[in-house]
This record gives structure tokens, C-alpha cells and sequence, in this order.
């Protein structure tokens, strides 16, 4: 039997969310990015990343930004959600152009190797610290601050209504219908 491809739910304030591969991951314009960063359990960590920037993957998934002016935009948040629950939250200003406009990677290969089986991983170049290199990216989500709700202590969980979720991620929320592709 063989294990379902893992995907990464793109969801928020996009015209077309969707679930993507890596292998659709990879039809993006790809980048490299060699790092080096400080991994807490692992010591000092060298890689070779590829794949597309993350201001490309929500591109093309339509972003529907609450303002179009550079102040306004400053109001919007990312997350970005592993297989293991674990998430971290990037601000607009980050990967936006106009901005710092880190080529901060969704990477579909390490030292050359596919993450088909692993899933995408995020890689923010200028970070010392290895703590937001999220392995087996499960959702990334994008919207305005006002739209976050982080203290949603219980959720839709699937061990049943009233379960304490695991994370407390918008990544945890209901799928949004006609978000797979």
C-alpha cells in the first residue's frame, strides 16, 4: 500500500485555495538558498535548499489583501504549520518585495534530496536560530491580523467536539469548501 503524497492547504484570504505538492510545488519558479543556522537538538546545520518563494506560492493562489497601500498590508499575517503541529507566524513585511523581501523558500529539496514523501520545509535564509525551519509544511495560511484568532482554545477536532486541539493554529479550523484542488 502506499502512503498518501503529503500537501501543503493553502487557506485565508486567497482567491483559490488550494492543496499543493511538492511536485506542484516544484512547477514554480525555483530558488536556491545555502544556510547555515543553529538547530537546538542537532548543533550547527548546513543546507543546500531549493524551491519556491513563499511571495510566489500565495501569488498564485490569488491573495486578497484587505489594502493595497504598503501601510495597510503591514496588518497581515502568515502561519505555517507542520506535520508535527508545531507553527510559526511571519509577518507581511517579511516576504512582500516592497519590504524586507527575504527569499524566505518553501523548499521541495535539501542537498539535492526531494521532500516528496517529507513535504515542503520552510527556510528563512537570515535566521540564526533553526526554529522556524518548519519540516512537513500541512498548512500555511494568510490574512489580517483581525482575522487571526490565536486563544481559540477549543476547536473542530477530530477525536470529537470539546477535545482540546493541539495547536491553537487557524490551521486547526474546518476546511474551507472547494479548498482542494
Amino acid at each position: 500500500m502506499s502512503r498518501p503524497t503529503p500537501a501543503v492547504r493553502l487557506h485565508g484570504h486567497l482567491a483559490q485555495p488550494r492543496e499543493l505538492t511538492v511536485e506542484q510545488l516544484r512547477e514554480l519558479p525555483a530558488h536556491r538558498a545555502e544556510v547555515s543556522f543553529d538547530c537546538r537538538t542537532s548543533g550547527p546545520q548546513h543546507h543546500a535548499f531549493e524551491g519556491p518563494k513563499l511571495w510566489d506560492v500565495l501569488r498564485a493562489a490569488g491573495l486578497h489583501l484587505v489594502s493595497a497601500n504598503r501601510k495597510g498590508r503591514l496588518g497581515h499575517l502568515i502561519t505555517i504549520t507542520g506535520a508535527d503541529g508545531h507553527f510559526v507566524l511571519l509577518s507581511w513585511a517579511e516576504i512582500d518585495p516592497e519590504f524586507s523581501g527575504q527569499q524566505i523558500l518553501l523548499a521541495t529539496r535539501i542537498d539535492s534530496r526531494p521532500l516528496d514523501a517529507a513535504g515542503p520545509q520552510l527556510v528563512v535564509p537570515t535566521d540564526v536560530c533553526g526554529a522556524r525551519y518548519i519540516s512537513g509544511i500541512t498548512a500555511v495560511w494568510v490574512g489580517p491580523l483581525h482575522a487571526w484568532q490565536p486563544t481559540a482554545a477549543v476547536q473542530s477536532h477530530p477525536d470529537g467536539p470539546g477535545q482540546r486541539a493541539r495547536t491553537q493554529s487557524p490551521h486547526n479550523a474546518p476546511a474551507l469548501p472547494g479548498a482542494a484542488r
